[in-house]
């Protein structure tokens, strides 16, 4: 057990207190080659959300200054160094308003203006969000604090992303988006209270000397507001998340009803759409025209999936392409008919080579039997050959016979089978036939 106990404690890894703090310090400064550092990062995200690219994003994140004056927040309210603090108080406000300036300039100049996926995961934070931060923030710090960092403040850096929700903002800014404005700069707030919460709590588990305020209510006043500001994030955030976890549940309750239940004979679901704030499942089928009965029993069994207060809406036929010009619904039911009509010819093609595969291995057999009668089976298949780098389509072949096969057949046979098949390399398998069992 004292083992156990050893290998989770901290003591001989710490780092001398004055050279963490020293580091917190020099992290905070936003001045000089750090400025310019924070400009390029946020041009280099904002490029990132608005191309859509995940590995653009993250190598933002990695360039991003932004974590100094944040741990500063944390380490400033922690040792009680007042200085320390307002410096990085002061630094964090200039670091978030040259985030939001910049990525609203770069994004009302874009040419881009359509909200990719990486942006939209940037608009609506809740409670998964604030323990990201939180643990993120713990990792920081603890490797901060340890004379054996390793790579662990790259990982927070990417974890807790606090540049592309900035970035996500000034997006809303450009755009005239206050919902994706709020719900962006939320996220931002969330990761800044939460790594500088984790700081706070490391450092005082620590016990990194602490300076004597000369008034003791000031102290109880700054864990007053450290508590409020903690709790004012929290709350919605834990709001959030329960939504997005009902959100998902009815999506997998309504897909396994659609899935089981929602199926009729000579009809194909055309299209579905699961509306949580709305509770309403919509169908669109193709085909012949469903009954009310046959729609009223498929309403029924709504229960059976807690469903219950769902309204099902079903549309027949073509009602999809209802209320548009004629135009239109010609280009659309058009486009449906040549995506099937892709789809099947897809599959055709799909069978038909893998007849001619079947009906090329027969051949190569009955030619190989007639030049090596002791050749008993053989088989023949064109396969995917995956690599780092590619996937590259290959033939390979196994041959059994009830007698072995000269090196000199084996050539001959590789080189027939490579020109039997159009192939620049076959891989080939010899193997000897097992002699019957005795009666």
């Amino acid at each position: 057990m004292n083992r156990i106990l050893r290998a989770f404690s901290l003591r001989h890894e710490k780092e001398d207190f004055d050279v963490v703090i020293e580091n917190v310090e020099i992290g905070v400064a936003f001045s000089g080659t750090n400025l310019w550092i924070l400009v390029f990062a946020i041009f280099i995200a904002s490029l990132g959300l608005n191309v859509n690219s995940t590995a653009v994003v993250i190598g933002a994140m990695l360039v991003s200054p932004l974590m100094g004056p944040i741990m500063g927040l944390g380490m400033g309210m922690a040792i009680n160094d007042l200085q320390l603090l307002k410096k990085a108080i002061f630094n964090y406000g200039f670091a978030l308003i040259v985030g939001l300036v910049t990525s609203t300039i770069y994004f009302l100049l874009s040419p881009i203006n359509d909200a990719s996926s990486e942006i939209l995961a940037r608009t609506s934070p809740n409670i998964y969000d604030v323990l990201i931060a939180l643990f993120g923030g713990l990792a920081g710090i603890l490797a901060m604090s340890s004379k054996q960092k390793g790579n662990v403040i790259p990982g927070v850096a990417i974890a807790t992303a606090l540049m592309p929700p900035l970035c996500t903002a000034g997006y809303g800014v450009a755009n005239w988006n206050f919902a994706y404005f709020t719900g962006a700069l939320y996220l931002f707030v969330i990761n800044t209270v939460f790594i500088a919460l984790a700081t706070l709590v490391t450092t005082r588990f620590l016990q990194f000397p602490r300076k004597h305020l000369e008034n003791a209510g000031d102290e109880v006043m700054a864990k007053r507001i450290v508590y409020g500001v903690v709790l004012l994030t929290l709350l919605p955030s834990i709001y959030f998340g329960y939504d997005i976890v009902q959100q998902n549940r009815f999506r997998q309750r309504a897909d396994q009803f659609i899935e089981k239940e929602a199926i009729f004979p000579n009809d194909y679901l055309l299209k579905k759409s699961i509306d949580y704030k709305s509770q309403t499942i919509l169908l669109t089928y193709g085909g012949e025209i469903i009954s009310e009965s046959a729609i009223d029993e498929l309403r029924s069994k709504l229960e059976k999936y807690d469903l219950t207060s769902t309204k099902l809406e079903i549309k027949q036929g073509f009602a999809i392409l209802n209320g548009t010009k004629d135009d239109e619904r010609s280009k659309q039911f058009e486009a449906v008919l040549n995506e099937k009509e892709k789809e099947l010819k897809s599959l055709k093609d799909k069978a038909a080579s893998i007849d001619t595969e079947r009906s090329l291995g027969k051949q190569i057999f009955d030619e190989l039997k007639a030049q090596y009668p002791s050749i008993s089976s053989c088989a023949v298949q064109r396969v995917v050959q995956n690599s780092d780098s590619e996937q590259t389509p290959v033939w390979i072949a196994i041959i059994t016979s009830t007698a072995k096969i000269e090196p000199a057949d084996r050539t001959r046979i590789t080189e027939f089978l490579k020109a039997r098949v159009s192939a620049p390399q076959i891989f080939l398998s010899f193997e000897i036939a097992a002699p019957p069992a005795p009666n």
